[in-house]
């Protein structure tokens, strides 16, 4: 097992899940490290996210907790068993805040992504042109080097969508994130012509709460929800003044989970909702 500084979301994850085991089965952290011969700053760090753990000692502490759980335990493995595998978003590392390559790694590994916007469009579905008018707002002002880092590291995360094996998608969005017109008329028709095309892929559901459903569950959030392998490792992605907020605890995930449901329920069907943006975009000028 190896130090390292600064461990990446998904390694703090795997660090959170194996210390939620232990606690859960009662097993003190002095008897963790007894089992694996170790001491217990040991077992502190891997909980941590400190310290590297293979997929051979996550499989040892699972069945010392007697989890019972064999889905959980192959997913924590696997984590595990990848954390040196190289990916696209380290090439931004010391370039953008560490949030962005969380949430990259995110959408990343999960089976499914579901987000829900008021304001904002989706950055997954963002034109480059949208995307750059949006960080060119940002407070405090952004110089053109970072505007233009933020708007390449957003078009390489929509990958994700695109490819063989493309993450299957349902995103909510407010009638109001379709007429704001950031960039000006011809980037907002460009962008909502772009919301239209993608809605037509198999993989992707587009959901608009229009202004006539009046007030709605859930209403000035802007969530993304990333299921992971099995339920216990999925995770929300919240956009907060001061950057990405991530929650990954049983109770607020099963919250999130009933709120997105319930905003599902107040939109409008994907039919109507494709009708409605491509309404919008030919209105525009």
């Amino acid at each position: 097992m190896a130090a390292r500084n600064a461990p990446t979301g998904r390694q703090r994850r795997l660090a959170t899940e194996l210390r939620r085991l232990r606690e859960q089965a009662g097993v003190s952290i002095q008897d963790a490290a007894a089992m694996l011969g170790a001491d217990r700053t040991m077992v502190s760090n891997i909980e941590a996210g400190r310290t590297t753990v293979s997929e051979d000692r996550v499989r040892q502490l699972a069945c010392h907790y007697k989890c019972p759980d064999s889905n959980l335990i192959d997913a924590l493995a696997a984590i595990a068993s990848s954390r040196r595998a190289p990916n696209w978003w380290a090439e931004y590392r010391g370039k953008l805040p560490e949030g962005h390559l969380d949430i990259s790694e995110l959408e990343h590994h999960a089976v499914r992504i579901r987000t829900a916007q008021t304001v904002h469009l989706p950055g997954l579905l963002q034109t480059e042109d949208h995307a750059r008018a949006l960080f060119e707002l940002t407070v405090p002002k952004l110089s053109r080097l970072d505007v233009e880092l933020r708007v390449a590291h957003r078009m390489r995360r929509q990958t994700v969508l695109t490819g063989e094996n493309p993450t299957p998608y349902l995103g909510i969005i407010h009638e109001a994130a379709l007429r704001l017109a950031f960039g000006g008329q011809d980037v907002a028709r460009a962008q909502l012509e772009r919301l239209a095309d993608v809605a037509d892929e198999p993989h992707i559901t587009l959901l608009v709460i229009p202004f006539s459903a009046g007030g709605f569950h859930g209403a000035g959030q802007s969530i993304l929800y990333a299921e992971g392998p099995v339920p216990q490792l999925d995770t929300i992605q919240l956009d907060t003044a001061l950057g990405a907020t991530f929650v990954d605890t049983p109770t607020p995930l099963g919250n999130y989970r009933s709120l997105l449901d319930l905003m599902e329920e107040s939109a409008l069907s994907a039919d109507d909702s494709r009708e409605m943006i491509q309404s919008i975009a030919h209105k525009i000028g």
